[in-house]
């Protein structure tokens, strides 16, 4: 349950960065999962067992962020072939 927000937020990212040319979309998709990783790391209280926990949810919302980015591009792209 703890693994929402990460999710989440890289959905919501990735659905964003689709509006971005390529290079604006990387280096802004990065800046974001490092930002709400370890957001999602301190919010969670993880960081007090651990600061290793960034290794997994810095990765999660990156992971999170392509996946609704393809997700977003697959739907205007069937939107477009109507």
């Amino acid at each position: 349950m703890t693994e929402l927000f990460p999710i989440v937020a890289g959905l919501l990212c990735g659905l964003l960065l689709g509006t971005l040319t390529a290079r604006r979309r990387v280096l802004v998709g990065l800046a974001f999962s490092v930002m709400a990783g370890a957001l999602a790391t301190v919010v969670s209280g993880e960081w007090r067992i651990s600061w290793a926990f960034l290794l997994i949810d810095i990765p999660l919302v990156a992971v999170s962020a392509v996946v609704g980015d393809l997700l977003s591009r697959s739907v205007a792209l069937r939107r477009a072939n109507r």
